[in-house]
């Protein structure tokens, strides 16, 4: 089976899977779960593309299994990232820039998280780049460990084992076969759809606070009741 190389080789799932076999899976899981380095990594098309790979016996283990250890890999990691947050601390927030860190994936995680609560932890599952910072913001955020520990299993049976049975399901579908290079980009495109409406909503209330400065320092100071005459 080949599929559209979404991007450098190295990061398409095909290549991936059949590179590196299901353990290279469950440690890209792993890592995009909540290791920094993880958040360029190709989460929903690997898993969609695992569960496929299943039914067309690409990949010899049981479903079930599969399922099972990628829903493990997935609350490892967040529980890692979760762990990491809490040594960290708000240090995190002032952490230079580098080529795998960026303080605006930090921000934009943290904001996801103080919109959500702790429901955060499922929704992020399926929103690239927020899911590897929210459980790393969690832990900054000392969230209590055992509300963590069950939306952390909830998320990730959802997002972990949901996609791959997706993937599985549609596997027995002839369109899909015929389909599965505008399927996989529809998946990267659906996946990326939630950040860019986050982004362009920060952006244009970023647009908005100057705007809204200037107006206040601009407007006319009335005279008040003990105004100098």
């Amino acid at each position: 089976m080949n599929t559209l190389a979404l991007g450098p080789q190295w990061l398409n799932s095909d290549y991936l899977i059949t590179t590196f076999g299901l353990i290279g899976v469950l440690l890209i899981v792993f890592a995009e779960s909540g290791l920094l380095i993880g958040f360029f990594l190709p989460g929903d098309s690997l898993l969609f593309t695992t569960g496929l790979m299943v039914t067309t016996n690409k990949i010899d283990t049981p479903l079930w299994l599969v399922c099972v250890l990628v829903v493990l890999a997935a609350v490892l990691g967040d529980q890692a990232g979760y762990l990491f947050g809490r040594k960290v601390g708000p240090s995190l927030f002032t952490r230079p820039d580098s080529r795998l860190f960026k303080q605006e994936n930090v921000e934009k995680a943290h904001a996801f998280f103080e919109k959500h609560g702790p429901k955060s932890l499922i929704l992020a599952r399926f929103v690239p780049i927020v899911r590897t910072f929210t459980p790393i913001i969690a832990g900054v955020s000392r969230m209590q460990y055992r509300s963590f520990i069950i939306f952390n299993v909830i998320g990730g049976t959802l997002w972990g084992a949901g996609v791959t049975l997706l993937g599985a399901a549609l596997g027995n579908v002839e369109f899909v076969h015929k389909n599965i290079e505008a399927i996989l980009v529809g998946i990267v495109l659906l996946s990326v759809i939630p950040v860019a409406i986050e982004f362009l909503r920060a952006r244009a209330k970023a647009k908005k606070e100057p705007a809204a400065a200037a107006a206040d320092t601009t407007a006319p100071q009335g005279r008040g009741r003990h105004a100098k005459r």
